[in-house]
């Protein structure tokens, strides 16, 4: 997660944290979001990573998918109307799942519905 949110990011790690799921927020230019603690890459969240939920650049992504291999992240997550081929496919020969172009809140509420 970055700093420069707007309402749809936040609102994403709002409903994930919502229902259950644990968010360090990654960002080495700011110091906290949503009021926790941000943290400057990946390999400094204090617990293992199982989802990276990527809201960057479609250009930064190729260096966020080479920390989220280091660290041993189970899957990738490119949010709504980015798409780089370039790192899911790296995702791939890594053994990632990677999936881009959509948004984990609403993919959520499409299979569980609005209530936890």
């Amino acid at each position: 997660m970055e700093s420069g949110w707007c309402c749809c990011r936040s609102r994403a790690a709002t409903y994930l944290k919502e229902h259950g799921h644990r968010v360090f927020p990654v960002d080495p230019q700011a110091r906290e979001i949503l009021g926790k603690t941000s943290h400057p890459g990946l390999s400094s969240v204090p617990e293992p990573v199982d989802v990276v939920d990527v809201f960057r650049d479609t250009e930064e992504e190729p260096a966020i998918m080479e920390e989220a291999i280091r660290v041993g992240t189970k899957a990738i997550w490119i949010e709504e109307g980015v798409l780089n081929e370039e790192a899911a496919q790296r995702a791939a020969e890594a053994g990632l799942l990677a999936v881009m172009d959509r948004c984990r809140r609403k993919e959520h509420l499409k299979l569980f519905g609005a209530s936890k």
